[in-house]
């Protein structure tokens, strides 16, 4: 079971304070990260992935008792966020056995056509992902995320650009992971995404 405890994590841009001295743990089930728009939810997320570094304060991911260095941590985790894209130049497919594959795996053709039916866009599996609306980028952007099989699920925004089929389908996700045991981060300001969260985290309040 994997399990995160922040210490007094801080993050500043020049001399603006992003957030300051966050203390929080998370080991089961999902977080949610709140706040309103530019209050750093987005920041927060990458400084948990390891994407950015904090100015002061530190993270410990641990697996059962045994701390996890930042590549353990990244192998574990899948991140689905606007910022986050796939190959425009690589169809979906390509995009998908190219992440398993970096990862040192093989791709299964089986398991792929079922990760992408379960995001309805099976049919667009030879598609560009450069040539797809932005809503279908973003199924793909969730079926990339999922396709590891991650033990840590970081979802920034998950319903962005999505209809209501793709926000029922965001549900299930959150759902299906944490039931799963994974340890799912959901950043959003949607209420019904937030509404899936068992804990929430808003950021402007520190």
């Amino acid at each position: 079971m994997i399990s995160l405890q922040v210490d007094k994590l801080t993050k500043k841009f020049n001399r603006h304070i992003i957030f300051s001295g966050l203390c929080f743990e998370h080991a089961g089930g999902v977080l949610g990260i709140s706040g309103a728009n530019g209050s750093g939810k987005s920041t927060l997320m990458k400084c948990l992935a390891y994407l950015l570094r904090p100015n002061s304060g530190t993270l410990t991911w641990k697996q059962g008792e045994q701390v996890m260095d930042q590549k353990q941590v990244k192998a574990h985790m899948g991140y689905a966020a606007p910022y986050i894209n796939l190959y425009s130049e690589l169809s979906v497919e390509e995009n998908l056995r190219f992440l398993v594959e970096a990862g040192g795996r093989a791709a299964q053709g089986d398991r792929l056509s079922a990760l992408l039916e379960k995001v309805q866009i099976l049919d667009l599996r030879d598609q560009l992902y450069g040539s797809l609306s932005t809503g279908q980028q973003q199924r793909a952007k969730l079926a990339a995320s999922l396709v590891r099989e991650p033990q840590i699920l970081m979802l920034d925004e998950p319903g962005s650009n999505l209809d209501e089929k793709g926000h029922t389908l965001v549900s299930e996700i959150v759902k299906e992971a944490a039931k799963a045991g994974t340890l799912v981060f959901l950043a959003s300001n949607d209420p019904d995404e937030i509404s899936l969260c068992n804990t929430v985290l808003n950021v402007g309040e520190g």
